[in-house]
């Protein structure tokens, strides 16, 4: 907690300073799931066989509401290698989302840039991938970065690679029962995001709103593609 202390902000802020919001996010998820599993079978009934299988051999689901979407209890049951900028290295995962769809893909682009970058066999490849962005409501107990106290720390809760802040401050707001986080976007400036700390604070409509990409990514620059919108964002 070293790096909250050095911030100046106060344990108490996370009473005094949270309130409850909703915001509606949208959040990007790469098609690989299906497509992997049915390389492997020959029917539909050989197909929900493999499912429940894969089922098993998953971590325990967290605690989340009957008839909950799987996109938005899966993210809390895994502890990813890599960490995030709201989560630490190994520890359970958390769920990000963004206010506009563009921010989102923004996102998106972003770690697929890194995942070229940090594999030493694809650097001077291409990776072309699909893309599934859906939309769900954020909402309950929120600190909001972008008001005021916590906005007297913007240049650290916005570093482009130093997460040690925010980590700390994810990890205190979870203890003190805080649901998300609302946060400016690095990758996409002006942009709104947030981040789920518990899958109580996530909701969806059915059918939930979704939008089909394509992703091309280089270690120079990444391409998404939508319906009527083509993005890039040159990293070189």
């Amino acid at each position: 907690m070293s790096q909250t202390k050095r911030l100046d902000w106060s344990p108490d802020w996370l009473t005094e300073h949270v309130a409850e919001q909703a915001m509606a996010a949208w959040r990007g998820v790469e098609d690989q799931h299906i497509a992997s599993t049915m390389r492997l079978v020959d029917s539909a009934a050989e197909q929900d066989v493999l499912e429940q299988l894969l089922e098993g051999s998953k971590p325990a689901l967290r605690p989340h509401a009957p008839g909950q979407h799987y996109l938005l209890f899966t993210p809390f049951r895994y502890r990813p290698a890599h960490p995030s900028r709201f989560r630490r290295a190994g520890t359970l995962g958390v769920w990000y989302g963004a206010a506009e769809l563009k921010t989102a893909a923004a996102e998106v682009a972003y770690w697929r840039w890194r995942f070229i970058m940090d594999s030493a066999g694809l650097v001077r490849e291409s990776l072309i991938t699909r893309h599934t962005f859906f939309q769900a409501q954020v909402q309950g107990p929120c600190a909001d970065l972008m008001a005021k106290p916590w906005s007297r720390h913007a240049k650290a809760w916005q570093h482009p690679n130093d997460y040690s802040a925010t980590q700390a401050l994810a990890e205190a707001a979870a203890d003190r029962g805080v649901y998300w986080i609302r946060y400016a976007s690095v990758r996409d400036p002006g942009g709104v995001c947030a981040v789920a700390l518990t899958p109580a604070a996530l909701t969806a409509a059915s059918p939930m709103p979704e939008s089909r990409w394509q992703c091309k990514a280089t270690r120079s620059s990444v391409m998404m593609s939508g319906p009527g919108q083509h993005l890039v964002w040159d990293f070189a």
